[in-house]
């Protein structure tokens, strides 16, 4: 029960004792939690404020790197033909405490898709999931994106947390003159973002300072891939402060940065000005066949060589590779004309393009021949009739009458030819071929050389045996399995005892025929000798190995390995490696024999030559060597008629050679009147010639006049051969007198050994019916 008491007049309420004691407990407690936060804030300021300091700090800080250049390439008279250039990229830095991104990535996507359509949600989201293990450092998201989109990223900072727009180096080829941007681009190769298998293989044995990163760039082709290692810079770091969007604000210079190292400059032996003369003729060339009735010659390359280092002075590959339309996400459109269109576009087919080389291959038989003394300068080897005189009768494209060496060579007689290569011998033609660097890879720094093929006896045993072994056991196989079924349907064992004679009867016919198939396959053939010795049969060179072998012709048989590469130098100017010329091979064919055949391929350029009227405006000092190819293509579905592919290979000056030219167009028909015209071109530019013979409006056969013998023949053909009759020949047969057996190309498919090829052509025989009759006019080489 409450009571009062009276104070000074006035009444007052007593507490009880009961009260007094709640109210001391609660101000226990009151003073208890105070104490409990004064501990914690003492031990918090004083204890662990260091720790927590750090912690504040990392929370605010991000380490982000900073991409180095790749270094340049430059002419040899430093113009720029790749560079970096800066780009505006868009970038997430993700929050360590965030997981879901999805609302971020749809916010993005919106933005960027009317610009960039393959920027969806599930893409930027795919870009994420790739960089899991990369938590704290910034995504690239899209690299080079416009000045639009930056602004609008900027203006809508607070809805895309941990986007940002920073500023990098990305790759630029701004070619140079008429070629325009991407000029040598199979040279130049491209780069993209590395796959992780590339990742992996760079990753497996680098320095900590080397590793790659996804998202990074890589060189894929050309010089980029070549010379990776070189051109790659290194990358820097530096400490930037991020705001509460997880965006960085400023950078901390009173925190460490590490520099980024540009890559180092790569200084090419080629001439830019060779290199776009020699691209715009080839463009010019190839659209002038189209409309002159070749809708086909859409693809051809070619190779400028100085020939006393091996240095490539210019280089071209069509249909164009753009390096710059690999920047970035790419089109399917894009991706099929330079993978799936016909012809491709991604190959280069100066290094990787394999062809027959038609009568370019010509002087490696004249030196064969010369080196076994099966032919004498001026005498008469032949009485030219427009056929050759043995099986399988391969044809001239001309009737040239008596014929020397020096008119051989001049108007390309395949009749003459193919006698010096039967005179000369396989194994002398193999081997000064291979001197001269042919059927094998030459080194040059590029990825990706083909290796070519220089036919021999042992190349085409072990070749068509493991085929023939294969069909003969497909054949057995499905003779047994035949059988098999019929022996368990036999009602008796009468019908299974004449199953079995059957079978047994069909395997003996089997391996009979096999037995013929196989010696005569596998069997270097006279007719084998007379193809290779025009450059038919199974020759396929590249380019590059075309004027590498007329390189070693002009400077007296020293195979050079071509480069492409001069030196090396480092960003701040000093030279870091410097290439010199390279001698991989000195031919052992005699200085003598070399000159002889140097002046026999100047007269191919002169008076009666398959190629006089191209070079009629240069002056008597700067005279041209060179030979004419036409060569069939071999490729099925083409008419063989019509189809061939323009072979070209020369020299210049003739009397003191400087640079050598190899170039084919595909489906071009003559070759001095297609990739001829691109080393006129090269050469009146390089040579400063002033051009005053135009290509023709439309392609027709070179007028040749007779080049006279200093020796008059006693017949038509050699002592102790048969001329033609000018008469159909029936097909040729086997001693069993079954039908002809059939040779295999790399190919794998078969055609028949007897027919009658074209000077120039491939050598693979027309298939089935008899040869034609001798004497009929064909391409000229």
């Amino acid at each position: 029960m409450e009571s009062y008491k009276v104070l000074n007049g006035v009444g007052c309420k007593v507490v009880s004792k009961k009260t007094e004691d709640r109210l001391r407990f609660f101000w226990l407690i009151v003073v208890g939690i105070f104490c409990i936060l004064v501990v914690r804030l003492g031990a918090l300021q004083l204890v662990q404020a260091s720790d927590y300091r750090t912690l504040s700090e990392e929370n605010r800080v991000r380490i982000i790197p900073v991409r180095a250049p790749r270094g340049e390439i430059v002419d040899r008279n430093g113009v720029v033909l790749a560079r970096s250039k800066q780009v505006f990229s868009i970038q997430l830095n993700r929050d360590p405490n965030q997981s879901d991104y999805h609302a971020v990535a749809q916010q993005l996507s919106a933005l960027l898709i009317p610009y960039y359509p393959e920027m969806t949600t599930e893409s930027i989201l795919s870009l994420i999931d790739q960089s899991q293990e990369r938590r704290y450092e910034p995504i690239t998201i899209k690299r080079n994106v416009d000045i639009q989109v930056v602004t609008m990223i900027e203006e809508m900072r607070q809805e895309l947390p941990g986007v940002s727009v920073d500023v990098e180096p990305l790759r630029e080829y701004p070619g140079y003159g008429e070629a325009g941007p991407g000029m040598a681009g199979h040279i130049m190769g491209f780069v993209r973002e590395i796959s992780q298998e590339e990742l992996n293989q760079k990753n497996q044995n680098s320095d900590e300072e080397s590793y790659y990163q996804l998202g990074d760039l890589i060189g894929k082709d050309g010089l980029e891939k070549q010379y990776e290692d070189v051109l790659r810079g290194r990358d820097g770091a530096k400490q930037v402060e991020v705001n509460v969007y997880n965006r960085p604000v400023r950078s901390l210079d009173h925190l460490k940065t590490i520099p980024a190292v540009p890559g180092n400059t790569l200084v090419l032996t080629l001439d830019a000005k060779l290199q776009e003369t020699l691209e715009k003729s080839m463009d010019e060339n190839l659209a002038r066949l189209q409309k002159s009735g070749y809708p086909k010659a859409k693809a051809g390359s070619a190779v400028v060589m100085d020939v006393n280092t091996g240095a490539i002075l210019a280089m071209v590959s069509r249909p164009a590779l753009n390096p710059n339309d690999f920047i970035g996400s790419m089109s399917q459109e894009m991706v099929d004309f330079y993978y799936r269109s016909n012809p491709a576009a991604a190959i280069n087919r100066a290094i990787a393009g394999v062809y027959p080389p038609g009568s370019t291959f010509k002087p490696i038989t004249a030196m064969a021949a010369l080196e076994a003394n099966a032919v004498k300068p001026d005498g008469v080897l032949v009485n030219c009739t427009g056929a050759y005189w043995l099986s399988p009768y391969i044809r001239c494209w001309q009737v040239h009458g008596p014929t020397n060496f020096w008119k051989g060579m001049a108007v390309s007689c395949n009749t003459y030819f193919q006698e010096a290569g039967r005179l000369a011998g396989i194994e002398n033609l193999v081997r000064v071929g291979e001197q001269f660097g042919l059927g094998r890879k030459t080194g040059i720094d590029l990825p990706g050389e083909a290796k070519g093929l220089l036919p021999n006896p042992q190349w085409k045993r072990d070749l068509n045996s493991k085929l023939i072994n294969a069909q003969y056991n497909k054949n057995l196989q499905e003779i047994e399995t035949r059988y098999q079924a019929q022996l368990e349907a036999a009602p008796d064992d009468k019908t299974r005892q004449d199953l079995n004679k059957k079978k047994d009867n069909e395997i003996k016919l089997l391996r009979s025929r096999y037995q013929i198939n196989y010696n005569f396959n596998t069997t270097w053939q006279g007719f084998d000798t007379l193809n290779m010795s025009i450059g038919q049969g199974n020759n396929n060179y590249t380019p590059i190995q075309l004027v590498t072998y007329i390189s070693a012709v002009a400077n007296g048989g020293k195979v050079f390995q071509p480069y492409l590469v001069d030196r090396v130098m480092a960003h701040d100017g000093h030279v870091v490696q410097q290439n010199s010329p390279r001698i991989v091979n000195q031919a052992s064919v005699s200085p003598e024999n070399i000159a002889l055949v140097r002046k026999a391929m100047a007269g191919v350029m002169q008076p009666g030559g398959t190629a006089y009227f191209m070079f009629t405006n240069f002056p008597p000092n700067i005279q041209v060597g060179g030979k004419t190819g036409t060569a069939e293509t071999g490729r099925a579905g083409d008419n063989k008629e019509r189809d061939y592919h323009g072979v070209f290979v020369a020299f210049a000056p003739a009397d003191n050679p400087q640079i050598a030219f190899a170039g084919l167009i595909e489906y071009g028909y003559h070759g001095s009147e297609s990739s001829g015209y691109l080393a006129k071109a090269v050469f009146e530019q390089y040579f400063g010639i002033a051009s005053n013979t135009p290509p023709p409006a439309t392609t027709t056969a070179p007028e040749t006049t007779e080049v006279k013998s200093n020796e008059t023949p006693a017949g038509n053909a050699p002592v102790g051969t048969t001329e033609p009759t000018g008469t159909t020949e029936p097909a040729a047969t086997t001693p069993t007198g079954n039908t002809v057996p059939t040779t295999t190309n790399p190919s794998g498919t078969s055609t028949p050994a007897g027919t009658t090829t074209r000077e120039g052509n491939t050598g693979q025989p027309s298939s089935g019916g008899s040869p034609p009759a001798p004497g009929v006019t064909q391409p000229p080489g």
